[in-house]
């Protein structure tokens, strides 16, 4: 680590949880990160100012002008543009080390599992479920741990499932695939700030997965409502019975 890095990150190299094999440890980590909307812009930021050195950023919408209410890595000037692309400029302003890639297109099939192959952790900012029961898949197809928020209205939650743990549940233990489609924020509406609290604790959690720093939220989910200011943790068991994570023997 070079001196000018050891004076950027002196905060954390201070806590024993990380120290300065800790923080080489967020150096050479590669964090995936799809969507870059409300949750996914406090989570690529914190991330790179934590100091994680490789990142990839996966959106394929452009910036509208809706967004900037909440999706605080991007600017008027930006409107218009590729939220990858508005996202990458905003983190090298940030910390320049970061070295970013951009994906500006929908990741689906091989191609997604191979990217989440390469990341050390996985986080799913999206909004949809048909886009989280397809990440959490490939996450347990590729043995890569899975940090997973959600945010609407008032109200948010934080999960981690990691396929590396044989009793970490995963996304369809959560949420059974129905085929219905959830509520989206362009539906049901959202405050601004609750993206920042649910984004920001899914970057928290990403570097207590890459430091193994503890359990941390694998095996309960975290929510949060933001009128009554209440936090309640559940507790989440594996479904024996789940087709993505019941049979994973390859991974632990």
């Amino acid at each position: 680590m070079e001196s000018s890095e050891q004076n950027r990150y002196s905060r954390q190299i201070k806590l024993p949880q990380v120290g300065e094999q800790g923080q080489e440890r967020l150096l050479d980590s590669h964090a995936l990160i799809i969507g870059m909307g409300g949750l996914g812009s406090p989570v690529a930021l914190y991330l790179a100012s934590a100091g994680i050195g490789s990142m990839t950023i996966s959106d394929f919408d452009r910036v509208d002008d809706s967004n900037l209410q909440r999706q605080i890595i991007h600017t008027e000037a930006t409107i218009g543009e590729l939220k990858a692309t508005s996202a990458r400029a905003s983190i090298a302003q940030i910390n320049p080390r970061c070295n970013v890639s951009v994906i500006d297109y929908e990741l689906d099939g091989k191609e997604l599992i191979e990217c989440i192959q390469s990341a050390d952790v996985v986080l799913d900012c999206t909004d949809n479920f048909p886009s989280r029961f397809q990440i959490n898949d490939a996450c347990f197809a590729a043995g890569t741990p899975l940090v997973s928020g959600a945010a609407i209205r008032w109200e948010g939650q934080i999960a981690t499932f990691n396929p590396r743990d044989s009793g970490s549940p995963c996304y369809r233990c959560l949420y059974p695939d129905t085929g219905v489609e959830g509520a989206t924020c362009a539906m049901e509406g959202v405050i601004a700030p609750i993206v920042g609290v649910i984004g920001t604790l899914q970057a928290l959690e990403a570097l207590n997965v890459i430091l193994q720093t503890g359990e941390g939220l694998s095996g309960r989910v975290l929510a949060f409502d933001g009128i009554a200011m209440e936090w309640q943790s559940i507790a989440l068991e594996r479904n024996q019975d789940c087709p993505t994570c019941s049979s994973r023997a390859e991974f632990i």
